[in-house]
C-alpha cells in the first residue's frame, strides 16, 4: 500500500514522547504525529490527549524520501470558529467584554490642588505659559542630570 499525502488511515498509538506520538500503521509501517498536530487547541502534555494502545484516525501530511511518514490528527477535526476581526484578544477569553452602550472609563487625571485651581482661574495666558515653561525646564533638567549620571558611570 502506497502512503499518499491526504490519505486517512486507522492506526494504533505505539509509543508517546514529549514531542509527539508514534503510530503503528497498516503493513507494519510507523508514522509520527507531532504534538502540534494532535489537536486544534494548544497541547502542553500529549498524554492528556493520547494513551498507548489507543486506536486513532490520522491523515498523512507528508512522506519524506527517507521513509518517514508525518501524520496529523487535528486536520481531521472540524476547524474552530474563526476569531472576530478587530483587536487581538477581543474574543472574551479572560477579558471583560467591550463596552457597548456605556462610556469607556477615562484615564485618571492628575489631581489638582486648591492652590493650582485657584491660581489657574485668575492667571492670564502669559502667566500660565510662564509657569508651564518653568515647570518644564525643571523636569528636563532633572532628566538630563539622571541621563548624564548614567552615561558617565558606564565604562567604555
Amino acid at each position: 500500500m502506497e502512503f499518499t499525502v491526504g490519505a486517512v488511515l486507522e492506526g494504533k498509538v505505539k509509543s508517546i514522547t514529549n514531542f509527539g506520538a508514534f503510530i503503528a500503521l497498516p503493513e507494519g509501517k510507523t508514522g509520527m504525529v507531532h504534538i502540534s498536530e494532535v489537536a486544534n487547541a494548544y497541547v502542553s502534555d500529549i498524554r492528556q490527549h493520547l494513551t498507548e494502545g489507543q486506536d486513532v484516525k490520522v491523515m498523512v501530511i507528508a512522506v519524506e524520501p527517507a521513509g518517514k511518514i508525518n501524520l496529523s490528527m487535528k486536520r481531521l477535526e472540524p476547524k474552530p470558529a474563526a476569531k472576530p476581526a478587530g483587536r487581538p484578544g477581543a474574543s472574551g477569553q479572560g477579558r471583560p467584554a467591550p463596552y457597548k452602550n456605556e462610556q469607556r472609563p477615562r484615564a485618571a487625571r492628575p489631581q489638582q490642588t486648591q492652590a493650582t485651581v485657584g491660581k489657574s482661574g485668575d492667571q492670564s495666558f502669559e502667566e500660565k505659559l510662564k509657569q508651564f515653561m518653568s515647570e518644564s525646564d525643571s523636569k528636563i533638567s532633572s532628566i538630563r542630570q539622571y541621563s548624564d549620571h548614567r552615561t558617565k558611570s558606564r565604562k567604555r
